[in-house]
Formats: structure tokens, sequence, C-alpha cells
């Protein structure tokens, strides 16, 4: 049991590309089987740290691995996202190309400065620990993402016929919406934001 939780973070980072790859290849069996190995992963990032804590197996090597894992998986997702048809249209018709690359690059760039920041407290034998805001933004990440992707799987629905068709019609017409944009935005906020609670200053004590 000691070896489960280390072994499906490395799953999740073998199962990365190949889903990220399959979505980018599209069709209906990319889409799909890329949608379907995402919410795989994703339920894989949940399950190794309960794992973990609940057979007290917790190991330096998964600390390194599990948030390695996260950030191909997550990242990897969002860099994908505006590449995607009909996604990537919905998200730069508001405001523009700018606006959805800002928000990533957001994303990253808070992910970059809580990584740096990790490694310096590691060095001086000070670990820093996940707070508990920042499980929420990694659920609110994995929402956006699954929600897209399981939406642009759905997109595949338009040639069918009856309910099915209208419903990926339905799907189709949210991916373009400005609907899209709203939401990484506001998940590009929430992720800003538990980083900058990382850097904030401890409470003073008082005597």
């Amino acid at each position: 049991m000691k070896h489960v939780p280390n072994a499906l973070t490395i799953g999740r980072i073998v199962v990365a590309p190949v889903c990220l790859y399959l979505l980018w290849v599209g069709g209906v069996w990319g889409h799909v089987g890329g949608a379907t190995l995402f919410i795989l992963a994703a339920i894989t990032d949940w399950l190794d740290g309960r794992l973990a804590r609940e057979y007290g197996v917790s190991s330096r090597l998964g600390q390194f691995l599990d948030p390695l894992a996260d950030k191909i998986l997550v990242l990897g997702g969002f860099f994908l996202v505006p590449f995607l048809e009909p996604i990537g249209r919905g998200l730069a018709a508001p405001a523009g190309a700018w606006l959805p690359w800002l928000a990533i690059g957001a994303i990253a760039a808070r992910d970059v400065a809580v990584t740096v920041l990790r490694s310096v407290r590691e060095r001086q034998n000070r670990p820093l620990a996940t707070s508990s805001a920042a499980k929420w933004k990694t659920a609110w990440q994995l929402t956006f993402l699954i929600t897209a992707f399981v939406f642009l799987a759905g997109t595949q629905l338009r040639a069918l016929g009856g309910s099915l068709g209208a419903l990926g019609h339905f799907l189709y017409a949210a991916l373009v919406s400005p609907a899209a944009l709203v939401f990484l935005v506001v998940t590009a906020a929430v992720t800003v934001w538990t980083g900058v609670l990382y850097f904030r200053p401890p409470p003073a004590v008082t005597v």
C-alpha cells in the first residue's frame, strides 16, 4: 500500500501527455478519449493524497512528484485550451486573443512563484504546507478544464439527430459564448489570490 500513492502520481504524469495529445488530435475518439483520460487523471490527484494520509505513507518523493504531476496535467490543459475549436474561438471572441492568454499566463506565473517559494523554504528546512485555499483552487481549475473538455466532446453529438443532436448544438453554443471567457478569468483570479496568500507575512504575535 505504501507505494500506491506514488504509483498513482506517476501514472498521472504518464497519462497527462496522452490525454492532451488526444484532445489536440480531435475527432470523436480524440475528444471523448482525451476527456475521459483527463477525468481519470484528475481523480487520481484526489485519490493519491487521500491514500497517503489515510495509511500514513507520505514520502518526500511523493511530495515532489504530486505537484509536478499536477502542473503537467493542469497547466498543460490550460495552455492547450485556446488551440481547441470551438473553445478557442469562444475565448477570443469577447475581448480578443490577448485576454485568455493573459489569464493563462497569470495562472502559470502563480504556480512558478509558489514553486520557487516552496523550494526556498525547503532549503531553509521550513516546508511550505499546502493551504486549504490552494486545494479549493485546484478543484476549481479542474472543474473548468473538465467542463471545457466534456463540452468539447459533447459537441460531437451535433452529427446526430433528435435530442442528442440538439444537446450537441447547445454545448457548442456554450463553448463559443462569453461564458467560457468569464469562467477562465474567474479561475485565474482565484488562482492568483490563493498564491498571494502564501506570500503574506505571518500575523504578529502579541504577548
